[in-house]
């Protein structure tokens, strides 16, 4: 049975690791196009991701963090690529320190990286999807966005600001036929873990999280929703609960 999805062409940050890079092979196998972006990717990645199947990857390396890059590299992707119908913004980091410890340098780099790349992601695909008529645009957010928590002052801030993007957006490109939804999972096993300091991350059950695999395919199904449907909100949780 053929995909719904098949020969569409999807954008991916993040794409090297965790939720971003299984999103990119289960949109691989469904049939689209992708384009891997993230400060690791590489035409080895895109290889064995799209390897024996019908679809193709292709390798974009930048560091989102560079505002100065974001809008022009993302927008050469679209051209390159011939528009974009996919939009997933999965790229973003994690930064654990009180409010009051916080440097400024530290607040902005990850208010830069987890919220405002994501805006200029969004600007430069958005023109060509409006043209079509069509197109979806999934931002992960994180459970944060929903609930903040002692020591997340900054990343839960940046989570809380991507989800009220990912909602003005929303509403303003409904009648343009683009549908722009969230998803917030809870704590999910990826490499972010492993960038943070060993004796926070000690505090936490990796066993017990989520698989990023689970989460790229709950988005894989809010992708397949009938094209009058949208998932407004979507909060996906270890069966362990707040870990």
């Amino acid at each position: 049975m053929t995909s719904k999805l098949a020969q569409k062409k999807a954008l991916v940050t993040g794409a090297s690791s965790g939720i971003g890079k299984e999103i990119a092979l289960q949109l691989l196998q469904a049939g689209v196009d992708v384009a891997l972006v993230s400060r690791r990717a590489s035409d080895d990645l895109a290889e064995k991701l799209s390897y024996g199947l019908l679809a193709d990857a292709k390798a974009y390396p930048l560091d989102l963090a560079d505002l100065s890059l974001v809008a022009g590299k993302i927008g050469e992707i679209v051209a390159d690529f011939g528009g974009i119908d996919i939009l997933i913004n999965s790229a973003g980091m994690g930064y654990v320190g009180e409010i009051i410890d916080t440097p400024l340098a530290e607040w902005q780099r990850t208010i830069d990286l987890n919220l405002t790349s994501v805006f200029q992601c969004i600007q430069a695909v958005l023109p060509t999807m409006r043209s079509n008529k069509s197109g979806t645009i999934i931002n992960v957010a994180s459970i944060a966005a929903k609930q903040a928590f002692p020591g997340w002052g900054a990343y839960s801030a940046s989570k809380f600001a991507l989800l009220g993007l990912t909602q003005a957006l929303a509403a303003e490109e409904r009648s343009n036929g683009i549908k722009v939804m969230a998803i917030c999972p809870g704590s999910v096993d990826t490499p972010l873990w492993d960038t943070l300091p060993p004796e926070i991350s000690v505090n936490f059950d990796r066993t017990a999280m989520l698989t990023a695999a689970s989460v790229a395919e709950c988005i894989m199904s809010m992708l397949m929703l009938p094209s009058s449907a949208i998932v407004t909100d979507f909060v996906l949780m270890p069966n362990a609960g707040v870990l």
